[in-house]
This record gives structure tokens, sequence and C-alpha cells, in this order.
């Protein structure tokens, strides 16, 4: 049997690209790094131990880090760029975790935005207060690949629920894809698509609160 001490060990880290949508605009949560490091903004992150699984230390940055249980989250890609970090060989997997904005409580939010149309992909930008954060290492590009998976997964897959409430109304899933899309929606056909995808059932019930008619309130099927 061929050791593996012969074999030089890079470091290898997950990153988690924690999003949300407060008032039809993708956000995300970022932290900053001290600047004596590797300054400048960052996805919540840390280093895989020998003995942890990749999942078991997604779930450990969520609740160690941001104070999340119980997010959906799922894998993006590697990123392995011999000069990605700095300080030595780190390899990072990447993890999407989606969430509604009322499970991040008080966390801090940036603005994530990118520059591009469509699912052609780029380079993203994060901004708090209308001032540009400086990101680290390569997560600008991380996180233009992160809406750009959003943005591919919208039409076939049940994605965008994974922002929303148990309970929610089809303005709340218009206001999800535009986030996501950064691009206004005309309601009719949207609504048709989004009903005749059965993906979703109305619960019987309706909004409360609000000043003008309620709207009925709707729920994810389950998957068969």
């Amino acid at each position: 049997m061929t050791s593996l001490d012969q074999y030089p060990k890079p470091s290898v880290a997950v990153d988690l690209a924690i999003l949300t949508i407060v008032q039809g605009q993708l956000k995300v949560v970022l932290v900053e790094r001290p600047a004596d490091d590797v300054a400048g903004w960052a996805m919540p992150g840390g280093f895989v131990h020998v003995d942890a699984s990749l999942e078991a230390t997604v779930t450990k940055v969520l609740h160690e880090k941001v104070g999340l249980k119980g997010v959906h989250f799922e894998q993006l890609a590697t990123y392995g760029a011999l000069t990605r970090d700095p300080r030595g060989r780190v390899i990072s997997v990447v993890y999407l975790a989606l969430c509604p904005a009322a499970q991040l409580g008080e966390t801090p939010l940036a603005d994530l935005t990118v520059d591009w149309p469509g699912e052609t992909g780029g380079v993203a930008q994060a901004l708090r207060d209308a001032t540009l954060l400086p990101l680290a290492f390569d997560h600008g590009a991380i996180l233009g690949d992160v809406v750009k998976r959003l943005r591919g997964k919208l039409d076939y897959s049940r994605i965008a629920f994974a922002f929303l409430p148990d309970r929610f109304t089809l303005r709340h899933v218009q206001e999800v894809h535009e986030a996501i899309l950064a691009r206004p929606l005309k309601k009719p056909p949207f609504r048709r698509k989004l009903l005749d995808r059965g993906m979703i059932a109305p619960t019987g019930e309706f909004e409360t609160g609000g000043a003008y008619r309620p709207a009925e309130l709707y729920q994810v099927k389950p998957e068969e």
C-alpha cells in the first residue's frame, strides 16, 4: 500500500455563500478579516479538520460564525488556483446557504450585485450603505459564480423557495426571481409559468394586516 506521507498536504477549507433577499435586493453575509492578515471582506468559512466531513464543517461554520441552524445548503464548486490565498496552498469547497431574511435576524448583510446580464457570468461586487466592500481572496469571482448558479437553476429547480418562509404569496415568489435576475418580470406570464410548473399549491389561507385585498398563501408541494 502506497504511503500518503510522501505527498504534500494542502489545506482544505469550506467557504459559505450565505444569501437572502431583503426588499427585492439579493444580500450576502460577509465578515471583515483582520487587517494584519489577508485584509478585506470574505464569506464565512473554516478549515476542514482531518476527523470532520465537509458537511459537518459547513454546519459548524453556520452555527459558530453566523448562529444558523437548519439552513438549506448545497455544494457549488471547488476552487484551487495556486495563488488564491497568499498564506499558502488552500483549496476551498464552496457551498450555497440560502434562507429567508427572518432566519438571519440581526446578522449584518451586504448588497450583492453583478453588472452582467443573464447567465453569462462575471465578478460580483458587494456594497454596504452604497460603499463598495473590498473582497478578499477570489471571493468576488466566487460570488459571481453563485449568482450564475442561482440564475441557471431558477427555471428547473426549487431553489427560489429556499429564500421564502413556509407560506408565501405569488408576489413573494416573483420578488425572489426579480432579485436574482436583477430585472423586472411581467406579472401575468410569470404567474402562469409558475403555476404550470406544479411545484406549489394554495393553502386556502390569506395574508393578514395588509392595506389591500389579501393575497392567497401558497406552499411548496412535497417532491414525489
